[in-house]
């Protein structure tokens, strides 16, 4: 947690403060003055006696105790600086704006391991190095601009990038979204996104804190913190979103299994959001339209009314709205025809409610007052009102003011004239409301937001696995992929039912075999890893000549040790799976099976262990979700029966992290049970 004299320092130094604001140090003592830092300022220049209007000295050794350092200087001066303000003028907060460090050479990676042992060692803070400093409601300890407005209930932003910081900081004031700090953590030498979020939970005030925290990251050190504090200050009421940027596919896996190919750290970073409750997003404007989102009312439904004076934007929000799952719900009649006679002629009270470009604002009033007294069947409103430059439109925003306070349901305002209607909009924005200029990017905010689940608690993964029956057999199996029969004695010991095989190399065995499952049958291959792709996999056999015209063929395949043979069921192909991430853990997927899971590229994941809620929202979120609860006359197959396995095997990989991966592929689904058919697992030690 972050030392107390970070956020509330009654003296400040600027170690490298200039005249110059052009640079660095120059630019961070102005943004200090101009933020009307309330503690004592010093700087420490050798060059001069005063910089910027405040006395400045030659060195740290003439100064008084100090709270908070901010380093300005090079990096192989920074270790001897820290070491002295800590050890000799009590700093507890440090901001090294500096780079230089690890990002450029192993020399710089000497100096960051250096001023880490020293604010360890002195219980002191550390925010960088390489960063644009910190700004929070106390002082504006930053190199860059535009400083934002800061509000104690506005957004909390951590970034691992500077200028991707100063970016979102631009497209949130464009939106009039406020700040209450913005934390640039660059290299994470001691504070990083995960140790900030930890300082923010662990320090919540309900009263005081921000409610909304906004994430870049570029990498996730550390999985498990993350995911705890996010889901303790969801818990507490914040609302979170973040970007992870990058991503990388590890190529290499591609030869092992479907689950290998698939699985990638960001697959594992998504799994984690949905798991801890985060909206993803993956750009500034979609961050900063999803936190503009969360500073309004809540959305308690996915019912939405469209009011608009212009037809082309509403029918876009409609489409993005209706993609993203929610509806735009026709009014009832009789209050419909009610509202119309107060409309200008050719305009629509239905939804949405198209006033016309002639619309007035007095006519705007009463759209909006039938939406939120009348129309019982809507949770939220959007009112898209722009300019055609030919009036002004201070009086229709003076409306849309008005009804954003009085109203219950939550209203957002689609302003799109911000050159035409800027002085209207400033206005609009001044009075402490937020615009949202693009109609589809609020659109697909409100149904992200919608779509992304509630945080997941309380996994019990002993409930649904023998473990000492697990252990023995995970103790006894060698490494690498093991055998059918070791594999179904594994999945027994969590519940998961697979059907009948029989390995057979020789004829005898071949003809008994299918006498004892009866045809037809399912032949395949034993040892090639994608048996479809080498031909290793036969259908509905329903002879014995057939049989062995294909076990004569299969058993030239390359690799091929034996055949299996199964009973032939019929029913929709599933496929489950999972990958162990390092740091994360285990990433289970579910998708469709058989050859469409890599095809369609339509897989959802979690971390395990996993709820039952959990598996049916990964169910739900998969693009063929339509297919599995039954297409155009075809039957269902048992979610139930989906989201049990996926929880099983989950609880299965809480006991054995020695399995690696694992592929249930495909999963026979029918109405009322699912069959695994075929297996992969592979078990490293």
């Amino acid at each position: 947690m972050l030392h107390p004299k970070f956020f509330n320092p009654s003296s400040i130094v600027v170690v490298g403060g200039s005249n110059d604001v052009k640079k660095p140090g120059g630019k961070l003592v102005s943004n200090l003055i101009a933020g009307k830092y309330a503690g004592v300022l010093y700087i420490v220049n050798p060059k001069y006696d005063v910089v910027q209007g405040v006395q400045s000295y030659a060195n740290v050794q003439q100064l008084p105790d100090v709270d908070l350092a901010v380093l300005a200087i090079p990096a192989k001066d920074c270790p001897a600086t820290l070491e002295f303000l800590a050890s000799q003028r009590n700093t507890k907060a440090f901001i090294i704006i500096s780079a230089g460090f690890s990002e450029e050479s192993q020399q710089g990676a000497q100096y960051e391991k250096a001023i880490k042992e020293t604010v360890d060692k002195y219980g002191a803070s550390l925010i960088g190095p390489n960063c644009i400093g910190v700004i929070t409601t106390q002082y504006s300890a930053v190199f860059t601009s535009p400083v934002p407005q800061l509000e104690p209930d506005g957004c909390d932003l951590i970034s691992s990038s500077g200028a991707t910081a100063m970016f979102i900081i631009e497209s949130a004031m464009s939106k009039g979204l406020t700040f209450s700090g913005v934390y640039s953590v660059g290299n994470s030498t001691q504070i990083g996104v995960e140790e900030m979020m930890e300082h923010f939970d662990l320090t919540f005030d309900s009263e005081k804190s921000s409610k909304v925290k906004l994430l870049y990251l570029e990498s996730v050190k550390n999985p498990d913190k993350l995911l705890f504090h996010a889901r303790s200050l969801i818990k507490k009421g914040c609302k979170i979103a973040a970007i992870k940027a990058g991503s990388s596919v590890a190529g290499s896996r591609a030869a092992m299994s479907h689950t290998g190919a698939m699985a990638t750290s960001d697959l594992a970073v998504e799994a984690l959001f949905r798991k801890a409750g985060i909206v993803r997003c993956f750009g500034r404007e979609e961050l900063t339209t999803v936190a503009s989102v969360f500073m309004h009312k809540t959305v308690k439904g996915k019912r939405i009314a469209i009011i608009t004076h212009a037809g082309g934007p509403a029918v876009m929000l409609t489409d993005a709205l209706s993609v993203g799952g929610l509806e735009i719900p026709q009014f009832d009649e009789a209050k419909s025809n009610e509202l119309l006679q107060h409309l200008p002629h050719g305009a629509s009270a239905k939804n949405p409610i198209d006033i016309l470009a002639t619309g007035t604002p007095q006519q705007l009033e009463i759209a909006i007052d039938y939406c939120e007294k009348y129309f019982d069947n809507i949770d939220a409103i959007m009112v898209i009102f722009g300019s055609t430059g030919l009036t002004r439109v201070y009086e229709a925003y003076d409306v849309l003011h008005r009804k954003m306070q009085t109203c219950c349901k939550p209203i957002f305002p689609i302003l799109p004239s911000v050159h035409s209607a800027y002085k209207e909009l400033d206005c609009f924005l001044s009075r402490g409301h937020i615009n949202f200029p693009d109609e589809v990017q609020l659109g697909h905010a409100i149904a992200k937001i919608f779509n992304t689940a509630v945080p997941a608690y309380d996994a019990e993964p002993e409930k649904h696995v023998d473990k000492a029956k697990l252990r023995n057999i995970i103790d006894t199996a060698p490494n690498g992929f093991v055998s059918n029969a070791t594999i179904e004695k594994i999945l027994q010991s969590a519940n998961i039912n697979m059907v009948e095989t029989l390995e057979v190399n020789n004829n005898d065995a071949l003809f008994d075999g299918a006498r004892k499952i009866g045809f037809p049958l399912v032949v395949k291959a034993c040892g090639p890893l994608h048996k479809s792709d080498v031909g290793g996999v036969t259908l509905n056999i329903k002879s014995e000549a057939h049989l062995l015209a294909e076990f004569n063929r299969m058993m030239k395949i390359k690799d091929t040790y034996a055949v299996s043979l199964q009973p032939m069921l019929s029913g929709l192909e599933l496929f489950v799976g999972a990958h162990y991430e390092p740091k994360f853990g285990h990433i289970v997927m579910c998708g469709l099976g058989g050859i469409f899971v890599e095809i369609l590229e339509d897989v959802s994941s979690g971390l395990a262990p996993l709820s039952y809620e959990e598996a049916i929202s990964m169910v739900h979120s998969l693009k063929s979700y339509k297919i599995i609860k039954g297409a155009r006359g075809s039957k269902p197959v048992s979610e139930h029966a989906f989201a049990q396995i996926i929880v099983n095997l989950s609880s299965l990989l809480r006991f054995a992290a020695e399995i690696k991966e694992i592929d249930l592929n495909p999963v026979i689904a029918t109405p009322y049970s699912l069959t695994v058919v075929d297996a992969r697992l592979r078990i490293e030690k």
